[in-house]
């Protein structure tokens, strides 16, 4: 019997597909763009075609568990992986959009083994600078593309990760429960509590309770 072919682009039609056989394709996808703490994550992965991986799709799609019964699994599989992080400080100063594509070029350029092309989820791509790779954008990639789909899962176990190990920090603010999002648990400690070093102070939530007369004249 012949072995089935493994469609590592089960959502890019061949004919759409922006790389040849001559490439070698990674995907980069981020976590933590939303949350009011904590630092934003992305991740880049190229997977090995000898090496196919079963159940990758969006991380946000998966059960905490499943994520992390595949992260290691990718790690393992992968020809080459990377994970970088922005800061909250980073983030407050050159905002979340720009955070977000440094950690991702941070991530690609961190390869032990460097892409032709990275395949972005989302529509904007960060600019890397390292002239040799090229970027394309994929919306919805991370359920497309299961280098992107892989990327997703190292982003967001890396960043859940991070947010209990700030849980120990600061327990007070449960980030082991909302990893940082804009929960009714999380701005209920927000307001008991006030920000603590980690939260984004650029974030609207957050900036309120320390310029409150700020937001009180412009709702005025």
């Amino acid at each position: 019997m012949r072995k089935k072919k493994f469609d590592f682009y089960p959502g890019l039609p061949a004919k759409n597909r922006p790389f040849t056989l001559d490439d070698l394709v990674c995907g980069v996808d981020e976590a933590g763009r939303g949350p009011l703490a904590g630092p934003v994550y992305a991740a880049a992965v190229i997977l090995d075609p000898s090496r196919p991986i079963e159940g990758l799709r969006d991380s946000k799609k998966l059960t905490e568990a499943r994520r992390d019964e595949l992260a290691p699994i990718i790690k393992e599989h992968a020809l080459a992986w990377a994970i970088a992080e922005c800061s909250h400080h980073e983030i407050d100063t050159i905002n979340i959009l720009q955070a977000t594509m440094l950690a991702m070029r941070r991530a690609v350029e961190a390869l032990h083994t460097l892409p032709t092309i990275a395949l972005i989820d989302g529509n904007r791509c960060p600019q890397f600078t390292v002239s040799t790779i090229r970027a394309h954008a994929v919306v919805e990639g991370d359920d497309k593309v299961h280098a992107i789909s892989a990327a997703s899962i190292l982003a967001k176990t890396a960043r859940d990760a991070a947010l209990v190990a700030l849980h120990a920090a600061y327990p007070e603010y449960a980030f082991d429960q909302h990893k940082g999002y804009s929960t009714a648990l999380h701005l209920e400690r927000l307001r008991l509590h006030g920000p603590c070093p980690v939260h984004r102070r650029s974030f609207a939530p957050v900036r309120a309770l320390l310029e409150p007369d700020l937001f009180e004249s412009a709702a005025a």
